[in-house]
């Protein structure tokens, strides 16, 4: 066998073994909530040495940081928001209103993935003050994500000529939030398609003309 063969087994089984684990503790803090988890449990479901996690994230928090970035991309690739193809084909539509219609059904496709790890952010930064540390204060990636959808979307036919960036991305900020998207479709037990639907033409209504 080949050093180059060998050396893509060696990485095809590294990489197999890193989505055991993250599967594996994805479903346990779930289950038992991120401060009632620890790194034995998450080795036992995932059929690895614990050593092995250490080997690979370092510590608990650095798992639940590397689990809560890959549940929002849908993947393990190194590729930001931005850069992410349901993105850029969004935002380079030809008017605002396919440009928002492409971009909600991107977004609510994250929130449905974000809805399983919220909670346990939630009670992992309750039981571990540093969790919080492990994501920058000083700006909002998400805010920057919608900005940048924002500066895309007033530029373009259909789009109030009166709405200004800021306003765009505050109300794309507000009303596709992780927040609002789990008050519908968690508490008031909405549909994905029903909440994609509405806000939809919600934000229509406040964008574009017409």
């Amino acid at each position: 066998m080949s050093d180059v063969k060998r050396t893509s087994k060696r990485a095809q089984k590294a990489q197999e073994t890193r989505r055991r684990i993250l599967e594996a503790a994805l479903e346990l803090f779930v289950q038992d909530g991120y401060g009632a988890t620890n790194l034995q449990d998450v080795a036992d479901r995932a059929g690895v040495a614990v050593q092995t996690i250490y080997f690979v994230f370092g510590n608990k928090r650095t798992l639940l940081k590397e689990l809560v970035d890959v549940t929002i991309a849908g993947d393990d690739e190194p590729v930001a928001t931005m850069d992410r193809p349901w993105y850029v084909d969004a935002l380079a539509a030809d008017t605002a209103q396919d440009m928002l219609r492409a971009y909600v059904a991107g977004t609510t496709s994250v929130l449905g993935r974000v809805a399983s790890i919220g909670r346990v952010l939630e009670g992992a930064s309750a039981s571990d003050p540093e969790v919080a540390a492990l994501w920058p204060h000083d700006v909002d990636p998400r805010y920057l994500v919608q900005q940048g959808a924002a500066k895309a979307l007033v530029g373009k036919p259909g789009a109030r000529a009166e709405v200004s960036v800021e306003e765009a991305a505050d109300l794309l900020y507000g009303l596709l939030s992780p927040e609002l998207y789990l008050l519908f479709v968690r508490e008031r037990g909405w549909s994905s398609e029903r909440w994609e639907q509405w806000v939809g033409q919600t934000l229509r209504a406040q964008l574009c003309s017409g």
